[in-house]
């Protein structure tokens, strides 16, 4: 009679699990989760001591590492509740391909564009990015999905598998800085040259200026007035906000001070019934 036979006579794939092979489970996952959370906490914690270049380059393979120990614990676990045969292996793998086809799907999707993203590397942890119409910070990256810290502190978890039809706009790609732009709208007659340089001084004087970086002023005409679109960078990519309204309030006195008007949009009236 076949030793992995049930009480019909069966044969079944399962192997008899003893208490010294529970125990073996146990241990093994127990190794496992303890390894994660010790390489969670002590990888980051060693990260931000080395400085932000090196946080940048170290701290996506933690999801790796946590990958490598879960599938290491299931490679162990493996044999000891399944009989090895070839039967046994044939039987196992359909079943749980199928099952994990259906049920799955997405889930599985989003891991395979996760190992995509770790070689790809359209958003790495720190950048500042745009997917969909969620921007913000990425502060944590899983197989499955990563999760952004937006401007108002919302915490957004976003599936890798966005990466498949939706554009990502990367504001900084590893950098530790990124560029800003301050918009000013003002009427057409003036001094463009003059105020060009004024706000171009105006971003130079903001405490927040990256000076080693290129300060550019773009001029456009626009129908209903002249369109200046201050672009420049902060020292650090947090001071992104606090760098682009220091812009915004020292070009609007630029402006006061020159003596120019504010662009007036024309109005547009409602058509009639």
């Amino acid at each position: 009679m076949d030793p992995l036979a049930d009480d019909s006579g069966h044969s079944t794939i399962l192997r008899p699990i003893t208490g010294a092979d529970a125990i073996d489970i146990a241990v093994i996952l127990v190794i496992a989760f303890g390894a994660v959370l010790l390489v969670e906490r002590v990888i980051p914690a060693i990260a931000a001591r080395l400085g932000p270049r090196t946080r940048i380059v170290v701290l996506p393979w933690v999801p790796v590492f946590r990958l490598f120990a879960f599938l290491l614990a299931a490679l162990l676990i493996f044999p000891i509740v399944v009989e090895p045969r070839t039967e046994s292996l044939i039987a196992l793998v359909g079943a749980s391909a199928v099952a994990i086809g259906f049920a799955f799907k997405d889930y599985l999707t989003s891991i395979l564009a996760g190992v995509i993203v770790l070689f790809e590397r359209p958003y790495r942890q720190g950048d500042w990015v745009r997917i969909g119409d969620v921007y913000g910070e990425v502060r944590e990256m899983g197989m499955r999905a990563l999760r952004i810290v937006t401007p108002d502190d919302d915490v957004v978890t976003v599936p890798h598998g966005q990466i498949w039809n939706s554009v990502v706009r990367n504001a900084n790609d590893g950098s530790p800085t990124l560029q800003c732009v301050a918009d000013f709208y003002v009427h057409p007659e003036h001094d463009a040259e003059r105020l060009r340089r004024a706000l171009g001084d105006a971003a130079l004087a903001s405490p927040w200026v990256d000076v080693e970086k290129p300060i550019a002023v773009v001029v456009a005409e626009r129908p209903w007035g002249t369109c200046y679109r201050v672009r420049a960078y902060p020292i650090a990519a947090e001071d992104q906000f606090r760098f682009a309204s220091d812009v915004t309030v020292r070009g609007k006195a630029m402006i006061a001070e020159l003596g120019v008007r504010p662009a007036t949009a024309p109005v547009t009236e409602p058509a009639s019934g």
